[in-house]
């Protein structure tokens, strides 16, 4: 059976060497970000720069991200967009998001970008509230993997039929494949790959980009 090829070191460097179009706002901030106490949260610079790419193939102008961290996924997607596009970005923590704010201003991104504070739950319910259902064009979730369902589900709600939905970290490293391992991140991301695999709502792709990518399309 034929599958993905192995990415070594020297394949991977090959890959950014003759893909990736990194601007410098976008570079300082990766490089920021891998000096961070958390750094192993920042998204892979390939990813950022596919998850453009599928913004711009499907036409996005009103995106959701769930977990935002210092800002690189949001600062591609909203690179990504036309003028008129417009992102919301849900975190918990302040001390992040101040770091990512700083780089939209430098990316010149920063009115594009509606910053919500508090437990993302809670602020997905409020847009599900306010009418925001089935408006957004893409959505973006990675944060804290145990409420990954809850994302999910509302997620769905929010986008519109025809809509992308976008999780990160599915393969958690191969965790996912040992049973042995049973804390509950690594079990709320196992559920959610199968559940997603036998939802007939969407159309499925699990890629092996960075972490484990999948791609939901809402049907």
């Amino acid at each position: 059976m034929n599958k993905s090829i192995l990415v070594t070191d020297t394949i991977y460097n090959y890959i950014l060497d003759n893909s990736l179009r990194e601007t410098e706002v976008l570079r300082q901030l990766r490089e920021d970000a891998a000096l961070h106490s958390h750094g192993g949260m920042q998204i892979a610079p390939e990813q950022g720069q596919f998850m453009a790419l599928l913004c711009e193939l499907i036409g996005a102008r009103k995106i959701l991200e769930v977990g935002v961290f210092t800002g690189y996924s949001s600062t591609c997607l909203a690179l990504a967009l036309p003028a008129e596009g417009r992102i919301t970005a849900c975190d918990i923590s302040d001390e992040y998001t101040a770091t990512a704010k700083l780089h939209w201003q430098r990316a010149g991104v920063q009115e594009k970008i509606d910053l919500i504070l508090g437990p993302a739950l809670d602020t997905l319910d409020q847009l599900i509230a306010d009418g925001h259902v089935g408006s957004y064009d893409l959505a973006f979730i990675d944060a804290d993997k145990a409420n990954y369902d809850g994302y999910y589900e509302r997620a769905l709600l929010l986008l519109r039929v025809g809509g992308l939905l976008l999780i990160d970290n599915v393969l958690w490293n191969g965790q996912v494949v040992d049973s042995a391992i049973q804390d509950d991140d690594t079990v709320a991301i196992r559920n959610l790959n199968q559940k997603i695999h036998a939802d007939s709502r969407v159309s499925l792709s699990l890629l092996p980009v960075a972490d484990g990518l999948t791609l939901a399309l809402k049907r």
